[in-house]
Formats: structure tokens, C-alpha cells, sequence
């Protein structure tokens, strides 16, 4: 529970800022390139403040770590409340995106040390639907505060959050390191500055290199920052890899890519945070500007999906205790790819009810993967590398997120180019939904292409064998209990 309320609440400063960037936007006199980083800002930050959270739990144990990230984020929250210019706007948002990024691991970790083998799935599945909830409500609730009280208080929301938080965390969070032993900052090493500098900077570049892809002049530009993208990342892994040889503290083991089940359920990982995020930005477009659907529409549309998305969850992470959790994420990834297919076949005529519906599958088909996808690919760890899969899953995760918005934006623009429209015009058309239906197609394609990843899944011990170690309850006598 405690976990669970400092994730929805790391969440919900992620995604209902959006509603607030038109109304800041107008009070800063900003460009839409400029108010966009309200909220890519938080993404980099985020994405990679994910690799620190192993070492911060190693050297100061998961109730510090808490309690700090926690802090940080009614830290940013208060700055961007009060903040007098966008400069103290970014900074608040690069605060919370820190703090949300070192929070996201936590709770994967705790599941597997807390909870028996039976009752993982189910651990999940519970902490799963409280979580989606966050975004599902998130949306409706920012706008009644930005349309109430302005965009300040956005900020001002998640402060009440963490102050629970903080009190909870005291009571319930374990004052050890991961595995029950004491925090320790001899045995946890230096922070890797270098790896981490590396992979902010090539996220950055992946970030802005896609951006500049999007736009008829930047072509240049895109190139450059892209190769600098694909440079950097590869100068991180070399890095990482000498660090571990070395006897060093890497932030992302390569030893975790030894692992058949891990690296096919980082595949998975990547391609459905793509996927997901993606079709989070492309769906309200496709219906406001293709189907010319009111905000209020769009908002009361997709209410129904996120209810039904936090019931899948807890029903499925049930199964998860008995089912094999390739065959739940399988399942879950077709029923996407059929949800972004059956999208192609919607037009202004179509009634709303049938719209829901497809959206409604789509959001069963997360209900699979989500409290699947991690169990499958981290039970096959050995315990002393659990944090670090953790880590490592949900930074490939954000950086598929954070590639797909902006990969569906530039195909989404191609597509529009191709068939001869423009979101700059007024009216809808036959090509601009035939533009969108090309972008559901492309969404369908990758949900495809991580089945085929996620049938691998089956090669481990996510299969219906546990790994001991990892499985084992923590001892009533343990300080982590």
C-alpha cells in the first residue's frame, strides 16, 4: 500500500500536467516547442534516474531511498507550484521526473522478496490496479483543477501524496538494503557518474533527434543527434561492461543479459512501453482530430477503458500465480495488436459504443501484460541481481515510451503527407483517417513483433518454475518482514 500511493502519485505528476500546458503556456507566452518540455523534461529525467535506484538501495536501504524520493518530489511539486517563470517551472518538473524515475523499480523488488511464490501475481495484480487508476483518472481530475483553480495546482496535487507517503513509509518500509542486509556504503561502491552522464546525454539525443525528425527542415539535425543517440549508448554499454569486468558497480549489469528470459522480456519491454505510450498520445488526436470528437467526449470515452483496465489487472495477476506468464503476456499483446487493428475499421459513422469497445479490448490486453511482464522476466534472476533487472526493465520501458510518442508523431505526419491532408485543416477526411489507420497499423505491427519475443519467455524458469531464491518468503524474524 505504501509503495502503491507513491507511485500513483509519481504517475499522476507524469501524465495530468498535460492538461495543464495550454493554460501555462498562455501565462509564460511560450512556443509549443518550448511547453512541450514540460513534459519531455520529466521523461529524461525520469528514464534515467531509474538506473540509480539498485545503487541508492544498496547504500542507503529502501526506507531512505523512500523517504528521499519521496521528499523530492513534494520538493518539485512546491517549486513548480510557486514557481514566477518557466525556468523554476522546468526545475520542478525535472525534480518530480527524478524522484519518479528512482520510485518505479521499488515496488517489483518488494514483491519478490516480500510475498510467497503463489502470491506474487496477485501482489501484483493489486498494486497494478491501484496504479493505473492514476492515468485513467488523472486527466478528468486535472482538468476540473486547471478549469477551478489554474495550472498551478497541477503541482500542488501530488503534495498531499507524498505526505502520506512519507508517514507510511516510515511505519512499513524495511530500513534494509534489498536481500535484508543493512545499507552499506562501503559495499555499495561509488555511483557510476560516467555510465550515467552517458546515458542521460544519449537519451537526450534519441529525445531530440526524434523530435527533430517530426519537422520538414530538421532532417540535418535529426541525423546528427541520432548517430550522437546511437553513439552514446554504445559508449554506455562498452562502459558498463568494462565496470563490471573491473569489479566495479555498473548502474546496468550486462551479467542480467545472460539470462535468455531477461533479455526477451526487455524486448517485450521496450516494444510495449512503444506501444503503450504511443497509443496514449494517438488515440485523443485520432479522436478529436480525426473522428472530431470533443474533449469532453474523448475524456468521458476513455474513462470506461481505464476502469476496465484496472479490473484486468487484478483478475489477471491471480492467474499469474498459476498460469505461465508467457502464455498471460502473449495473450495480452495479441489482444493489443487486434484492439490497434480493429481502430482501422472506425468511421464518422461508426457508433461511440463500438469505438469504447475497441478500446475496452485494448486495455484487457495491458491488463494482461502488466502484472505478467515482470514476474516472467524477473523470476529467473539470481536474488543478488533483482534490483538491477528491476531497474533495467523499467528504463528500457520508459525509453520505448519516450521513442514511441514521438515515433507516432512522425509517422502519423508521413502518413498525412502521403495521402495529401494536414492536421492544420479544419475538416476531417477520407485521408486523414486513412493517415491514422496507417499509424494503428504500425502500433499492430509492434504488439506482433513482441509476441514473438514473448513466446521466448516460455524458455525460463517463468514457466512454471520458480527460482528458488528469488521465491523464498522473507523470515517473520527478518528486519525486512
Amino acid at each position: 500500500m505504501t509503495v502503491m500511493i507513491g507511485t500513483i502519485a509519481s504517475v499522476m505528476s507524469s501524465t495530468i500536467v498535460n492538461v495543464a500546458i495550454p493554460d501555462m503556456s498562455r501565462h509564460f507566452s511560450l512556443g509549443q516547442e518550448r511547453a512541450q518540455w514540460v513534459s519531455s523534461g520529466f521523461m529524461v529525467a525520469m528514464t534515467v534516474s531509474m538506473l540509480t535506484t539498485p545503487w541508492l538501495l544498496g547504500r542507503f536501504g529502501y526506507r531512505r531511498t523512500y523517504a528521499a524520493a519521496m521528499v523530492t518530489l513534494l520538493a518539485g511539486g512546491l517549486v513548480g507550484g510557486f514557481a514566477g517563470s518557466y525556468g523554476l517551472v522546468m526545475a520542478g518538473r525535472v525534480a518530480e521526473g527524478l524522484a519518479a524515475g528512482v520510485v518505479q523499480p521499488i515496488p517489483a523488488i518488494i514483491i519478490l522478496r516480500a510475498f510467497a511464490p503463489h502470491e506474487q501475481g496477485r501482489a501484483s495484480g493489486i498494486f497494478g490496479m491501484g496504479v493505473v487508476l492514476a492515468p485513467a483518472i488523472g486527466p478528468s481530475l486535472g482538468g476540473v483543477l486547471v478549469d477551478g483553480f489554474g495550472w498551478r495546482s497541477i503541482f500542488f496535487m501530488v503534495v498531499p501524496f507524498c505526505l502520506v507517503c512519507l508517514w507510511l513509509g516510515q511505519r512499513f518500509v524495511p530500513d534494509t538494503a534489498p536481500g535484508g542486509a543493512a545499507a552499506d556504503r562501503q559495499a555499495a561502491g561509488r555511483l557510476d557518474w560516467l555510465g550515467l552522464g552517458l546515458g542521460c546525454a544519449g537519451t537526450l539525443c534519441l529525445l531530440n533527434g526524434l523530435v527533430a525528425l517530426n519537422s520538414t527542415t530538421g532532417l540535418g539535425e535529426a541525423v546528427v543527434l541520432l548517430g550522437a543517440a546511437a553513439a552514446l549508448f554504445a559508449a554506455f554499454v562498452a562502459w558498463e561492461y568494462r565496470l563490471g569486468r573491473t569489479g566495479g558497480t555498473p548502474l546496468m549489469h550486462l551479467a542480467l543479459f545472460r539470462h535468455r528470459s531477461f533479455t526477451m522480456g526487455s524486448v517485450v519491454s521496450f516494444i510495449y512501453g512503444t506501444a503503450l505510450f504511443g497509443s496514449t498520445y494517438l488515440l485523443p488526436v485520432y479522436m478529436q482530430l480525426g473522428l472530431h470528437l470533443s474533449a469532453v467526449h474523448v475524456g468521458t470515452l476513455m474513462m470506461p477503458a481505464g476502469i476496465v483496465l484496472a479490473i484486468a489487472i487484478a483478475v489477471v495477476g491471480r492467474l499469474a500465480d498459476r498460469q505461465p506468464t508467457y502464455r498471460l503476456v502473449s495473450i495480452g499483446l495479441a489482444l493489443l495488436a487486434v484492439s490497434f487493428g480493429l481502430m482501422t475499421f472506425v468511421g464518422m459513422q461508426t457508433a461511440l459504443w463500438i469505438l469504447v469497445g475497441f478500446a475496452i479490448l485494448g486495455r484487457i490486453g495491458l491488463g494482461f501484460i502488466l502484472p505478467s511482464l515482470n514476474l516472467g522476466t524477473l523470476q529467473p534472476l539470481d536474488p543478488a541481481l533483482v534490483p538491477q533487472g528491476a531497474s533495467a526493465v523499467n528504463f528500457l520501458r520508459m525509453l520505448g515510451g519516450a521513442a514511441g510518442v514521438s515515433l507516432c508523431g512522425i509517422v502519423l505526419e508521413w502518413r498525412l503527407a502521403v495521402h495529401g491532408d494536414s492536421l492544420a485543416n479544419a475538416t476531417t477526411s477520407v485521408a486523414r483517417l486513412a493517415a491514422f489507420n496507417d499509424t494503428f497499423w504500425m502500433l499492430a505491427g509492434l504488439c506482433l513483433l513482441a509476441l514473438v519475443a514473448a513466446l521466448q519467455l516460455r524458455a525460463g524458469p517463468s514457466s512454471g518454475k520458480k527460482h528458488k531464491a528469488v521465491a523464498q518468503r522473507i523470515p517473520p524474524s527478518s528486519p525486512e518482514s
